[in-house]
C-alpha cells in the first residue's frame, strides 16, 4: 500500500525527470503538448487569490476538492494525447521522460485528493500536514502552478 509520502516523493521524481529532459533539450514539447498544458492550467486554476498554500482558512471540502479536481483534468489530458498514466509511488520514471511521465507525477497527487474526498465523505479527516504538502506541490512558487516557467521551448 502506498502512502501519501511515497506518492508525493514519486510525484516530485517523475515531475523532475520530465523537466530535466525538457531543460536538457531531450524532450521538446510539440503543439499538442503545449496546448494540453495550457488547458490543464486553465482548468485547474486554484482560485486562491494569490494567497500562499496551505489554505487553512478554506473548508476541508474546498481544500480537498481543489486537489481532487486535478485528477479528472489529468485523466482527460492523458486521453487527449493518448498518454498512459502510470503509478509513481515506488516506481522510477522511464527515460527519456516526457509528457506521460509529467502527467503521471502530477496525477498521483490529484488521485490522492480523490481518495481524501472519499474518506471525508465517510467522516474521516485526512492529516492536515499531508493536505498542506499537496497544496504546496500544486500551487505557489516553484510548484505545478508555475509549470510553464520550467520549459524553454
Amino acid at each position: 500500500m502506498d502512502t501519501f509520502t511515497a506518492r508525493l516523493e514519486g510525484a516530485w521524481d517523475w515531475w523532475s525527470a520530465a523537466i530535466e529532459e525538457a531543460q536538457d533539450g531531450r524532450w521538446v514539447r510539440d503543439a499538442l503538448e503545449r496546448q494540453v498544458m495550457a488547458d490543464i492550467r486553465a482548468a485547474t486554476n486554484a482560485l486562491h487569490g494569490g494567497r500562499p498554500a496551505p489554505f487553512t482558512e478554506d473548508t476541508w471540502h474546498v481544500r480537498i476538492g481543489r486537489i481532487a479536481n486535478w485528477a479528472g483534468v489529468l485523466r482527460l489530458a492523458a486521453r487527449a494525447g493518448e498518454w498512459e498514466l502510470q503509478p509513481v509511488a515506488g516506481h522510477s520514471p522511464t527515460h527519456p521522460a516526457g509528457m506521460a511521465e509529467l502527467l503521471s507525477g502530477i496525477y498521483a497527487i490529484g488521485e490522492q485528493g480523490e481518495i481524501w474526498m472519499t474518506q471525508l465523505r465517510e467522516g474521516r479527516t485526512p492529516p492536515e500536514n499531508d493536505i498542506a504538502r499537496a497544496e504546496g506541490f500544486l500551487t505557489g512558487p516553484g510548484s505545478i502552478e508555475d509549470l510553464e516557467l520550467f520549459f524553454y521551448d
